[in-house]
């Protein structure tokens, strides 16, 4: 990992992003995911990786998966939880893995959807920590900033949603993207705005 740590600390985010997912389903997937999560805390750009690391590698969905039969749920509950990890990254304290930590926090998201479904409000698509972010992204001039501040892959989908208030489709087609790549650009735009921001929507 000192490549990647080199890379991180002269802020080389391009080497960083290419060391990152190189480490994608390998033992070193963890220990790179923990070098990001320390530099996470101070820094937007390293933030940035983790989640796209995290999103990327599908662990977020494996975890939900396993809890989880309907596929709708687990794309919802995955996005809750990548947002969780976004606004809560502070509290990760390096002492166990990065997955781990992430784990816990998926199984809480999963707890609350499974508590929304027994009180027969069942869950869509932007419900709890999505649906914060999503209204934040729309009524706060701080949230703007931020959303500004975003790599364009993610900040027109994003735009397209919580502003506008269109469809995946229809963004899908506005963009000519596959709906799912939309869905997942979607997601990950949210987390590093929450990611910025971390007001409100830490892990509880």
């Amino acid at each position: 990992m000192d490549e990647l740590r080199a890379a991180l600390e002269a802020r080389d985010w391009r080497s960083a992003r290419r060391l990152t997912q190189e480490s994608v389903g390998t033992p070193a997937f963890d220990d790179a995911l923990a070098v990001l999560a320390a530099e996470a805390r101070t820094e937007g750009s390293a933030a940035e990786l983790l989640i796209e690391a995290l999103d990327s590698s599908g662990v977020m969905r494996r975890f939900a998966g396993a809890a989880l039969l309907d596929s709708t749920a687990v794309d919802d509950v995955a996005q809750e939880a990548l947002i969780s990890v976004a606004g809560s990254i502070e509290s990760y304290d390096g002492r166990g893995k990065v997955t781990t930590w992430v784990h816990s926090i998926v199984r809480r998201r999963v707890v609350d959807h499974l508590r929304r479904q027994r009180q027969d409000a069942p869950l869509d698509e932007d419900a709890g920590p999505a649906a914060r972010i999503s209204s934040m992204i729309a009524t706060r001039a701080t949230v703007r900033e931020a959303l500004e501040a975003l790599p364009e892959l993610y900040r027109r989908p994003v735009v397209h949603r919580d502003l506008e208030g269109l469809s995946y489709k229809e963004i899908a087609q506005r963009l000519g993207r596959a709906e799912g790549t939309v869905k997942a650009q979607i997601s990950r735009g949210r987390a590093m705005v929450a990611a910025q921001l971390k007001e409100g929507l830490t892990d509880e």
